[in-house]
């Protein structure tokens, strides 16, 4: 079947062309976005590959039924750039990949926490230069630091696990209880609860209606002084002025981001020889307290190659007419 992958990186070409190598999709990979402007060329496709920055909202969706796809194919668990409302009405069905390695994003999770404690970019950094000095680089032990974990899925389940054979206390909210996280003496407590007595918090729950900013101006005060931030699910999550507000006011002493909210016209290029013209994401990175990756913890070989693997089974199942165990209703995602 005729796919149109959007968004395409040399690196999303090599793992989807060896998955595909039994299946013999047509696969044409298109480095552009999909936006308004970019939409009408899904003309001649049955389906789309997105990834989690490529637009589906209501006028996209419109243009892609009108011209005969009839799958939208997520290369990524997040669904919320999809407006499942519309793409329902429109006939058009919407699968993803809900599970391709919670390690690759639970490690990248603990890597920025200890990389914000530690501060290991900055001594790198020291040590290139010749500068061996440890002032400025004093840190503190993870055991026995209270760690608040929101949602405990499957990687904020190893996230858990992980931070557990660090000595952490872990309190989490989420919900449903997460049986495996019961078992190793996680509690489960309201928000509020979480945000007074947690020393870091880190976020791994979906982008729907009622979690964005749910890390506002509000939610930081009740915070303890001198907490630790960490966002490795989707950047809107976190209201990212009232986060700017509390670094500058020392209400937040760590805050690591792998995810943005406005990342769409920014993450995943090669901005290096021009100016950023995002003045929020500008301000971010001038605190030196601040470690920004450019949403990579995904990024392992293993998450990759599962990615590609399912993705294109998702293709099969569609183009054989199965009913596919990855498709997204509005059913599934009402809380």
């Amino acid at each position: 079947m005729k796919v149109a992958v959007f968004s395409t990186k040399a690196y999303d070409k090599q793992f989807l062309t060896d998955a595909n190598k039994s299946n013999r999709h047509e696969l044409v990979f298109l480095e552009e976005r999909l936006t308004d402007k970019t939409a009408p060329l899904s003309t001649g496709f049955r389906i789309v590959c997105v990834f989690v920055n490529d637009q589906l909202n209501e006028s996209v969706l419109k243009v892609l039924a009108a011209n005969g796809v009839g799958l939208i194919a997520l290369r990524c668990a997040g669904f919320n750039n999809v407006d499942l409302r519309v793409a329902e009405k429109l006939g058009l069905v919407v699968v993803h990949v809900p599970a391709y390695s919670p390690y690759a994003v639970a490690e990248h999770t603990v890597g920025l926490i200890m990389a914000l404690n530690r501060k290991i970019h900055k001594a790198y950094d020291r040590v290139r230069e010749g500068n061996l000095s440890l002032e400025g680089l004093l840190g503190f032990e993870l055991h026995d630091k209270t760690v608040g974990i929101i949602g405990t899925g499957k990687i904020g389940k190893v996230v858990s696990k992980i931070l557990f054979g660090y000595g952490c206390k872990l309190l989490a909210n989420d919900l449903e209880p997460n049986p495996s996280c019961l078992a190793i003496g996680v509690k489960y407590v309201s928000l509020d609860e979480l945000f007074i007595g947690s020393d870091i918090i880190t976020l791994h729950c979906p982008l729907i209606p009622e979690t964005y900013h749910m890390i506002n101006a509000e939610a930081i005060s009740q915070m303890k002084t001198g907490l630790m931030l960490i966002n490795t699910s989707r950047g809107g999550l976190i209201d990212t002025s009232a986060v700017i507000d509390g670094l500058k006011s020392g209400k937040i002493r760590y805050l690591g981001l792998d995810v943005y909210e406005e990342e769409p016209d920014l993450f995943f290029e090669n901005l290096s020889d021009t100016v950023i013209q995002d003045d929020v994401f500008a301000r971010l990175l001038t605190f030196p307290n601040v470690i920004i990756t450019g949403h990579q913890a995904f990024f392992t070989n293993s998450a990759m190659v599962n990615i590609a693997k399912i993705t294109v089974s998702n293709f099969t199942d569609f183009q054989e007419g199965k009913l596919c165990t990855n498709q997204i209703t509005t059913k599934l995602v009402v809380r």
